[in-house]
């Protein structure tokens, strides 16, 4: 909980602790590679992810938004990576603010 506390944080324009202590999102991404996360797993996640957003933050409708959509920008890169080897270069390191254009996504994990 507290690594996704500090990722979520971070994606969100917060402190980069989640950079500088866990490795950022180069370290994240590698964790994933050939998991083979499908399409309904994500959804899944979606789901128990909204769910709990929902009943941590009920009256702050942005901030419920702004969250899910950082799970949701999350889970399509993860998925993405996921059917890649070991080992997979995933180029550069990119920054793991959503910053809009040129964020990471998931044809470009990596993308500055």
């Amino acid at each position: 909980m507290e690594h996704v506390a500090a990722w979520l944080a971070e994606v969100l324009s917060g402190p980069a602790d989640f950079t500088a202590e866990l490795g950022g999102h180069q370290a994240l991404l590698r964790a994933r590679l050939k998991l083979g996360i499908t399409e309904e797993q994500r959804l899944r996640r979606m789901e128990l992810m909204t769910a709990s957003v929902e009943k941590q933050l009920p009256d702050d409708e942005l901030l419920r938004r702004r969250v899910v959509e950082g799970f949701d920008w999350g889970t399509r890169i993860a998925k993405g990576v996921s059917a890649s080897a070991p080992g997979t270069d995933l180029g550069e390191p990119g920054p793991t603010r959503r910053a809009g254009a040129g964020a990471a996504s998931p044809d470009r994990p990596d993308a500055p």
